[in-house]
């Protein structure tokens, strides 16, 4: 129990680390990642306000029908180029990445090279 509560405040500051960091640098909406071992969740946040300007998930109709598994690399391209299409249609085209407590590696790094092959500047 002690060693999954001192896991779990890590993940918290690793989180904590980047959000602030991407905060405190732009003006730009941030891209945030979510990746759980079902499904990847995307969303485009608006930090002044505190809304969120844009979702996209692998539990949304538009990529449900379209892939098998959300929790793999496939369903994470389609999420980064489905929030590229929603950006742009939204008037967006500029972001700052958000990767969250999560390493660069895998569906994070799909996502965010999906989305920037659809148009989205990080």
């Amino acid at each position: 129990m002690r060693k999954q509560k001192i896991v779990n405040k890590q993940r918290w500051r690793r989180g904590n680390r980047v959000r602030n960091h991407l905060q405190a640098i732009s003006e730009r909406p941030r891209l945030s990642v979510f990746r759980s071992s079902s499904h990847v969740y995307c969303q485009l946040i608006d930090d002044n306000e505190g809304k969120t300007l844009v979702s996209v998930s692998t539990r949304d109709k538009d990529i449900r029908d379209k892939v098998k598994h959300g929790g793999n690399c496939e369903a994470a391209k389609l999420v980064g180029t489905l929030i590229a299409e929603r950006a742009k249609a939204a008037g967006i085209t500029q972001v700052k990445f958000d990767r969250g407590r999560y390493k660069y590696h895998g569906r994070v790094a799909e996502l965010a090279t999906a989305a920037r092959e659809a148009g989205l500047e990080f």
